[in-house]
């Protein structure tokens, strides 16, 4: 016996698996990019830089004054704590160890985390309170209130608390 095209079971669309095997590819493209235009707003990672000839000439400078702290024979020891921060400053010329210095801790991709702390001298010795920093890589950047010479020195925490910065080191 044979059947004709009219004798089978009219079976509609949405009860077949092919139609929403079609449907549901777009679908899941559309659903990913929401999900990524989401993220894309709610989370910035501020690493583009707006000026770059600006950026480029601050670099020239800031080599300058690390040559500058290299000059003096600086160099510095670290002591991270949970909330506090011990650096001890040493010099070839004692003259040249300022009484107050000024220090960036910064995360190098989250701009939000980052602390300046301006700390004062206690028997060569520069203590000081700051925020718990977060597991992870950071910068830190020591210069007298003058911007005359800067070091600049990284650990990831919280496995690094002790970190020598020597601007003379190759």
């Amino acid at each position: 016996m044979s059947t004709t095209l009219t004798d089978r079971d009219n079976v509609p669309w949405y009860r077949q698996g092919w139609p929403w095997f079609l449907i549901a590819l777009p679908a899941i493209a559309v659903i990913a990019g929401v999900i990524t235009l989401v993220i894309a707003i709610k989370t910035w990672d501020g690493l583009v830089v707006d000026d770059y000839y600006k950026e480029g000439r601050a670099i020239v400078q800031t080599i300058g004054r690390t040559e500058r702290a290299r000059e003096l024979g600086l160099s510095a020891r670290l002591q991270i704590r949970s909330d506090s921060m011990r650096i001890e400053l040493a010099a070839r010329d004692l003259a040249s160890v300022p009484s107050r210095i000024i220090v960036t801790v910064s995360h190098p991709t989250r701009g939000g985390m980052d602390q300046t702390l301006t700390l004062s001298a206690s028997g060569g010795v520069f203590e000081g309170r700051m925020s718990a920093l977060a597991t992870g890589r950071w910068l830190f950047q020591l210069e007298d209130e003058s911007r005359s010479w800067r070091m600049n020195g990284t650990a990831y925490l919280p496995t690094e608390t002790e970190i020598r910065i020597d601007p003379s080191a190759p």
